[in-house]
């Protein structure tokens, strides 16, 4: 059986960029352009980038990210990802690398004695491998998907196949169980993932896309984790769930005055994060009031209509659930923000204002909403609080990248701008 190795690190869009070796150079040494982790969607280099002519196109070193060899079970053959973290040449974490933004965060938390502990809900589409967006046919029945099916163990029996391989793919992985189910789009379904230390499950995140993606053209469809496929149709939504361990392993969260500060935290740098949430055109599609997008900077208790969520359920596993970003946003920059401003909420002891109940869309807090387009979230992250949790670098290649892609984008149907982003988001 071929072996075969592909060493990766993840740009600032979440796209794996690197180089397929052979497996006898696994844990060596190797060079990638700096410039590789800011590209725009498209795969193209940012114009104007100080990382490519300006510095000489410069290399960089793939450094470990300290994880196993993956297996990659979708990949035909015996193949595997070494999953990389970019370093410059004396060995400084090269500051435009998304994990790094991330670990940085993570960082500020460790100093404190505190562990951020993380889990996602990553909902998807599946389509036909056609590159159209159509929902895929019933692999039982031969009929096209038509209809809602909410939670519905029959629609998920439909695809036992490629669930049942999925949930298999996901252990040898190190992904660890997932739980599936049917939502509200059709064709539409949600996978949720265990829990861990945050840095290791934003690489899940970015494993789970490319295991989900992978399998289903095995077996002969799409998936697509864009924020807004269909506009008749629910969006695909990424939720972060997290709490903050002591060094006794407590959770610090059951201390109200330091879960109120980081619910607080979170609020504060509502509109700032916009970009973080909604990184494409598209993701703006999906904040419509009444669907299950939070658009306002809302919090609650045991409430899905508000945009910071505190479930329900036993006191020692208190956590916060951000239920704001798209399914398309990349996990590093995502945590990164929502951490960051819980952390700043905390070390400022800021208070919220008093919890939505009811309906949150009918109770929007005008003071602090989401920027209603890409432009607009391009500027502001470049302003107070955000840019206290990111490097300058991070913050200006960004910004970049966001700019040409949007240049890109406008210049596109809103046809074809889907079908651009089924197989990239």
């Amino acid at each position: 059986m071929t072996k075969s190795l592909r060493i990766a690190a993840v740009d600032l869009n979440g796209q794996m960029r690197g180089k397929r070796v052979a497996a006898s150079l696994a844990g060596k040494e190797m060079r990638m352009p700096l410039s590789a982790l800011n590209l725009d969607i498209f795969g193209s280099d940012i114009e104007g980038s100080p990382l490519v002519f300006e510095s000489g196109d410069q290399d960089g070193i793939m450094a470990s990210a300290n994880r196993d060899l993956i297996p990659l079970p979708w990949v035909s053959g015996d193949a595997h990802l070494d999953l990389r973290t970019m370093q410059h040449d004396d060995g400084a974490p090269f500051a435009g690398d998304p994990r790094v933004a991330l670990a940085n965060v993570l960082e500020s938390f460790d100093t404190r004695g505190w562990q951020v502990i993380a889990a996602c809900e990553l909902e998807f589409f599946l389509l036909e491998n056609s590159g159209n967006l159509t929902p895929p046919l019933n692999p039982k029945t031969g009929r096209r998907l038509s209809n809602t099916e909410i939670l519905s163990l029959r629609e998920l029996d439909s695809f036992d196949a490629f669930f049942n391989e999925i949930t298999k793919s996901a252990e040898v992985m190190g992904l660890g169980h997932l739980s599936v189910t049917a939502e509200a789009g059709v064709g539409q379904f949600e996978v949720t993932m265990a829990h861990g230390p945050a840095l290791h499950i934003a690489d899940n995140v970015i494993l789970l896309k490319e295991l989900i993606k992978g399998t289903a053209r095995n077996h002969g469809m799409a998936a697509t984790f864009m924020a807004k496929p269909f506009a008749t149709e629910s969006g695909n939504g990424l939720h972060t769930h997290f709490s903050v361990l002591n060094r006794e392993g407590e959770n610090v969260f059951c201390d109200e005055g330091i879960l109120m500060a980081a619910v607080a935290g979170c609020l504060n740098s509502f509109s700032a994060s916009t970009l973080f949430f909604a990184p494409y055109i598209n993701s703006y599609g999906r904040f419509v009031s009444g669907a299950h997008a939070p658009t306002s900077a809302t919090w609650g208790f045991e409430n899905r209509t508000v945009a910071i969520r505190i479930p329900g359920g036993n006191t020692a596993s208190t956590r916060i659930e951000h239920r704001v970003a798209g399914g398309d946003a990349n996990p590093y920059l995502l945590f990164t923000a929502i951490f960051g401003a819980a952390l700043q909420g905390i070390k400022s002891k800021l208070k919220p204002p008093e919890p939505t109940t009811g309906n949150a869309y009918e109770k929007p807090n005008p003071a602090s909403e989401l920027l209603k387009n890409l432009p607009e979230a391009i500027e502001a992250i470049n302003h107070s609080p955000i840019s206290g949790f990111f490097s300058e670098v991070i913050l200006q290649n960004l910004a970049a990248t966001k700019a040409q892609e949007f240049k890109l984008f406008s210049q596109m149907s809103d046809h074809d701008t889907l079908l651009a982003l089924i197989d990239t988001a």
